[in-house]
């Protein structure tokens, strides 16, 4: 696992080993930051279920303004907080050992980019994903890493779907507000 491209290009991420851990390839890394090349810059970007960061991180490679990373696991906070200071960009987040879903209801100042990749069939991203939708800015995004065969819905709130890529057992959804699908 790399940093694709931007300031840390090519620097090399750790993430923890077994079963449970399921980090996102680089084909779906690059397909998801082609899709927002151009929503990215200057950007906050909220790295929600983080795992290892590396989606956060390659935001910040790319030119975000910040990057907040949240997961539960202490592991991968540890390890969200090694990758950052290995891609030298530390100063530009925020890492917190959090209850996802307890973290997006205290949300006060909305975030740009949400990337939301919980664990598959848990049923924690049916329950997050109208929650954020009232925790982004109106010409942000939401994107959704999820399993092939789980269902979501085609809109949250005013945030409605603009494009759906399936990438094998994979899908990866983006929603836009409704005024800028």
């Amino acid at each position: 696992m790399r940093v694709i491209t931007g300031s840390a290009r090519g620097r090399k991420l750790e993430t923890l080993a077994g079963d449970d851990v399921r980090p996102t390839t680089d084909k779906v890394k690059e397909a998801v930051f082609s899709a927002i090349q151009f929503d990215i810059e200057g950007r906050s970007f909220l790295d929600l279920f983080a795992g290892s960061g590396q989606m956060g991180i390659e935001a910040l490679s790319r030119g975000a303004k910040s990057a907040t990373f949240v997961d539960k696991s202490r592991k991968s906070v540890d390890i969200v907080r090694k990758n950052l200071n290995t891609a030298g960009l530390y100063d530009k987040a925020k890492v917190l050992h959090a209850d996802s879903l307890t973290f997006i209801d205290t949300i006060v100042e909305p975030f740009d980019i949400v990337y939301l990749d919980p664990p598959f069939g848990t049923g924690l991203l049916q329950k997050a994903l109208p929650i954020i939708a009232e925790k982004v800015k109106k010409t942000g995004v939401i994107i959704a890493e999820n399993e092939e065969n789980e269902d979501i819905l085609q809109n949250y709130g005013e945030f409605m779907l603009d494009r759906q890529k399936h990438y094998g057992k994979i899908k990866v959804t983006m929603y836009r507000h409704k005024d800028y699908v």
